[in-house]
């Protein structure tokens, strides 16, 4: 198949018959939505995943875990999406959707094919640490790394390389960007996937990252309404509460979404972040009238696609899943991600609606919202994609250049001759970076006792040591090699690769950078500066209380 615009309302619609009394005319999407029958409706409502490299012919396993969640009559993806009329799939590696280029475009080619209406196709692409594709993508260094070049433009041309790329494989919407202001520095949700702890550098980032993704075509989901920014647990893994006032949320955490709406993104993501000062009765955020129809469709205006988190989160696991279902609908959301069972989640619907509990006008209502956010996406991709260019590359190469930041240096550049040791956090990242430096190897990741000794060891038999952790200010094991390390008495550098906030767990590292990442890109452009090939231009987007201000960097001289 080649790639062809979608065309649908103009040519479809006017090929089907019995628009239903309610239509105007002259208005297609309004035709349309009449002539869907009431399961298409509440399909259209769902976004699911399928399982399987292909959407026709899935291995055994597959087809297999397709039954278990479809029925026994649905093997394949494609079945799926026919029988439920599912408005969206999302795809994942785990799901085994993602095997190379050519695969993808092929499964999104099968998937739309099986599917009347059109499918939004979607995964989460965000670059840095939540980046569902990689190579020969060209991938992002993620959020807190272009916050960090102090540059817009940088979400700008990542976005637009990024959706572009993921246009290109028949994914024609991406759960991107994450808008929330990380205001927490223990935030276990957001760290390094937020641009900033500022709401205006938040703001200005978020606007010219949705930008980027509408020149390339690709549908925009801001994300996680109205902010995780402020919480310490991440909603995948239990429930999270904001005890922020309202006016701080307004303030602090709405401005982004604002930006963002302001900007044209098609879809805004409710999180399951529970807000008292929004909504009293505890609600999540998701599942809350106040906070979805009362904020953000009356107070902001939003008329676009609401869609939850992803509704197999721990932070739900209290509620019944029928509960879920009809309290998202009733508070005004359009879409439902990932229910827990597709065919119960259905039939809820379909149940209330013939209950009187909910009107089909009310689904009308997200139906045509839906159908209008799909009206100019491109259908399908080409058998034969094209990824990964020089130019694409070479964008986020230069974004990842300028992110490096420099914040304390008593070691730096490392001197041709040294004997190297690079240990610490992350079995790619400790592989890549030796090799790029031509260094000894020693991963530790959380590292038992012994690791620490034997890093120890190697350490004191090295010139110098770079050290790699992740968010150590939650791992007292990563802390205790760090420590360990520095008191050999050796030169020792400090390398975080998740959010900058880990010198406070070792306040007497005196070389510490920030990389805020572990893409290969990044950890590319990590190896030049240590090495004295680049400069350090980056600059910390967040404030590491005790330590740096916002702004903060040493950029060197080369």
């Amino acid at each position: 198949m080649t790639r062809r615009a979608l065309g649908f309302f103009a040519v479809t619609v006017l090929a089907m018959t019995g628009w239903g009394a309610r239509a105007e005319a002259g208005d297609p999407i309004g035709r349309q939505v009449a002539a869907m029958s009431l399961a298409e409706k509440v399909g259209q409502m769902v976004v699911s995943y399928v399982y399987g490299e292909s959407a026709i012919q899935p291995g055994a396993a597959d087809a297999a875990a397709n039954q278990a969640m479809y029925g026994a009559d649905v093997s394949t993806g494609a079945q799926a999406v026919a029988k439920y009329h599912l408005g969206g799939v999302i795809y994942f590696t785990w799901s085994r959707n993602l095997a190379n280029p050519a695969q993808i475009a092929a499964l999104s080619n099968g998937l739309q094919a099986a599917s009347r209406i059109p499918l939004q196709i979607s995964t989460d692409q965000e670059g840095g640490v939540v980046n569902r594709i990689g190579a020969p993508l060209a991938v992002s260094p993620g959020n807190m790394a272009l916050g960090a070049t102090f540059d817009p433009a940088t979400a700008e041309a990542a976005a637009r390389v990024s959706g572009t790329e993921l246009m290109a494989l028949g994914i024609n919407t991406v759960h991107a960007p994450v808008v929330d202001v990380n205001t927490n520095p223990r935030n276990a949700a957001d760290g390094v996937r937020a641009f900033s702890d500022r709401t205006r550098h938040v703001s200005n980032f978020a606007g010219q990252a949705i930008k980027g993704y509408k020149s390339a075509r690709i549908a925009a989901q801001a994300k996680h309404f109205p902010g995780l920014g402020d919480t310490t647990v991440n909603t995948d893994n239990g429930v999270a509460i904001t005890h922020e006032t309202r006016q701080q949320i307004l303030a602090t955490h709405v401005p982004p979404f604002q930006t963002a709406i302001r900007a044209g993104a098609e879809a805004i993501m409710a999180a399951h972040i529970v807000a008292p000062a929004l909504d009293p009765s505890n609600r999540p955020a998701s599942l809350s009238r106040p906070i979805v129809t009362g904020l953000l469709r009356e107070q902001l205006g939003f008329n676009g696609v609401v869609i939850t988190d992803a509704l197999d989160a721990a932070a739900l696991d209290d509620y019944p899943e029928d509960q879920v279902v009809l309290d998202a609908v009733n508070a005004g959301v359009d879409q439902l991600l990932m229910p827990r069972n597709v065919p119960h989640a259905i039939q809820t619907l379909l149940d209330a609606v013939a209950a009187g509990t909910v009107s089909e006008r009310r689904l009308d209502q997200s139906v045509r919202r839906i159908l209008k956010a799909k009206t100019n996406i491109e259908r399908y991709a080409p058998e034969q994609p094209t990824v990964g260019t020089p130019a694409h590359q070479q964008v986020m190469a230069d974004a990842a250049a300028r992110s490096i930041t420099l914040l304390r240096d008593r070691d730096l550049p490392l001197i041709p001759g040294q004997h190297v040791l690079v240990t610490g956090w992350g079995v790619s990242t400790t592989t890549n970076l030796a090799a790029a430096l031509g260094a000894t190897r020693l991963y530790t990741g959380s590292p038992t006792p012994e690791l620490i000794a034997q890093a120890v060891t190697a350490a004191r038999a090295a010139d110098v040591t770079v050290v790699t952790t992740f968010n150590a200010w939650s791992d007292t094991a990563q802390q205790n090699l760090v420590a360990a390390l520095l008191d050999t008495g050796k030169p020792i550098v400090v390398a975080a690769v998740g959010a900058p906030y880990d010198i406070a767990s070792f306040p007497q590292a005196t070389t510490y950078l920030a990389a805020y990442g572990y893409q290969p890109v990044t950890v590319t452009a990590l190896a030049r500066v240590l090495r004295g090939e680049a400069t350090a231009p980056g600059r910390l987007p967040v404030t590491v209380e005790g330590f740096f201000k916002y702004g903060d960097g040493q950029p060197t001289s080369r």
